[in-house]
């Protein structure tokens, strides 16, 4: 009777066994709680996002110039401390430091970009080719990592949403989504998809392989294009202008 009873228990713990191994092949990584992505990528691109913001002239900074980068160092340092390994689902607190963090820088960058345009249609701005072509390129790369910081923390609810799996239905559709035999089981997107994403919008002033789903996806890769565009073509033909 033992035996039985022993062989019916091995039995049940194969079929159980079996039922998990069969549970994650079907439900794909993106779709199902796992463990949060590492915390470094998203901290070094900010980095570098405030160190932009340090170098650009101080005339097109938000006055006095050192206080939106001081706050984001303070801010970004809040973040850090109350998660520093991995984005994971801690406190509400963290989320709200988060949005926070990327409306500061986009509150810079964008204060910066307006008033390089402005200086630009003035003729205030823009007297030597290589200082100007410096300055559009530092606003033109923050832009690309303000936009991907948005579309990390948007994206099915933001980072610490993505690891509870709580929503299923994805803003922005990756390549692995829609073919999942290209890319591991356990493939989620992380910080540098978004870069990517971000980056290939900014220079295609399109959608390339990353596609939106929902309204608010449509409208925030419209007015990256839109943003990116005008920043391009304006410095440039200013450039050229001043070298002929």
């Amino acid at each position: 009777m033992n035996d039985r009873m022993s062989d019916a228990e091995n039995r049940l713990a194969r079929i159980e066994g079996l039922l998990e191994h069969g549970a994650h092949d079907v439900v794909p990584a993106w779709r199902r709680a796992t463990q949060g992505e590492p915390r470094w990528a998203v901290t070094a691109v900010i980095l570098v996002a405030i160190a932009l913001q340090v170098m650009l002239p101080h005339r097109l900074a938000f006055q006095p110039y050192w206080a939106l980068p001081s706050l984001e160092v303070a801010l970004l340092a809040g973040v850090v401390a109350g998660n520093p390994r991995r984005v994971e689902p801690r406190t509400r607190w963290l989320r709200v430091l988060g949005l926070v963090l990327t409306g500061v820088i986009s509150l810079a960058n964008g204060w910066a970009a307006v008033r390089l345009v402005a200086g630009l249609v003035n003729g205030t701005e823009g007297r030597e080719a290589g200082p100007l072509l410096l300055t559009g390129g530092g606003i033109w790369l923050t832009n690309v990592i303000v936009f991907a910081l948005w579309y990390w923390e948007w994206d099915r609810g933001g980072p610490m949403a993505r690891v509870l799996g709580l929503h299923q239905y994805p803003d922005l559709l990756f390549v692995q989504m829609q073919s999942p035999e290209t890319a591991p089981r356990d493939w989620e997107p992380g910080f540098l998809d978004y870069l990517y994403l971000s980056f290939t919008n900014s220079t295609a002033f399109s959608p390339t392989d990353v596609m939106p789903l929902s309204h608010w996806a449509k409208m925030l890769m419209m007015l990256q294009s839109s943003v990116s565009l005008v920043t391009v073509v304006l410095v440039v033909a200013r450039a050229v202008n001043i070298l002929h």
